[in-house]
């Protein structure tokens, strides 16, 4: 039962996008204390006097929480619950989950456990070069050879949950869902990312749901927030930008 009269506090201190990590976390030690309960501090996103709604909700906790290999991973708890929220309404509809970009697969994961884990009743795809990054400036750690392997044993026994090597779009030919409900992407590229809207967003079902991860985030960022735009306006969609840095789109028929 949620308590009514709870005020929560999340504070994850991973940031990123200053030259002055050290004075920034000094003064947000100053701050929160001054701010009360109700605050989220990670991932770039301060904010406070909030419900914080995914912690009270428990079966979302154990999934994020049990899934969680990264201080990234653990201060991105807003973004994991976005997607977790996503996928709720979306495997309500016609059409499978897909999502591009996968690195160590946690949000996958995280949503597929959230769902039902091994008895979550739709097929997922994810896409992803695993053993290297295509995008100059964006490797991650852990992207070497053998690191597929590592990604698809966390999966053992989920049947459901498709792997992907390769590059996108040339990728979705190794099998790609007719018909999509869920569409994630988290590529960190320009080209990428719209060759992945040119092959899926059709496939995408009425009602269903594109999320990019990247679009509401600056600097080095923002041409994908440009390019999707113009994308996206041309087929009369509009995002909406979420300040955990994420963009939405709902899809029409």
């Amino acid at each position: 039962m949620v308590d009514s009269e709870r005020v929560s506090t999340f504070s994850v201190p991973v940031f990123w996008g200053t030259d002055h990590p050290e004075r920034v976390m000094q003064l947000i030690n100053e701050l929160l204390p001054l701010l009360g309960a109700g605050y989220y501090f990670g991932d770039n996103l301060l904010t406070w006097l909030r419900n914080i709604s995914f912690l009270d909700d428990a079966v979302f906790m154990r999934a994020f929480q049990s899934n969680v290999q990264t201080p990234t991973d653990a201060a991105i708890a807003w973004r994991r619950y976005i997607i977790a929220c996503a996928g709720y309404h979306c495997v309500q509809l016609d059409g499978d989950f897909v999502e591009c970009g996968v690195h160590r697969a946690s949000g996958i994961k995280t949503v597929v456990d959230y769902l039902g884990g091994k008895n979550f009743p739709k097929q997922f795809y994810g896409y992803d070069t695993f053993d290297y990054s295509p995008v100059e400036g964006h490797g991650f750690e852990g992207q070497e050879a053998g690191f597929y392997e590592t990604v698809r044993q966390r999966f053992d026994g989920y049947l459901q949950v498709h792997l992907i090597a390769g590059l996108i779009p040339d990728s979705f030919a190794q099998a790609c869902p007719e018909k999509i409900a869920y569409l994630h992407i988290d590529l960190n590229n320009v080209a990428a990312e719209i060759a992945a809207l040119d092959a899926l967003f059709d496939r995408v079902v009425p009602g269903g749901i594109l999320i990019l991860d990247d679009y509401e985030w600056a600097g080095a960022y923002r041409p994908q927030k440009i390019a999707e735009d113009a994308w996206l306006e041309r087929r009369m969609h509009h995002v909406f930008p979420l300040p955990t840095g994420q963009g939405l789109v709902l899809k029409r028929g």
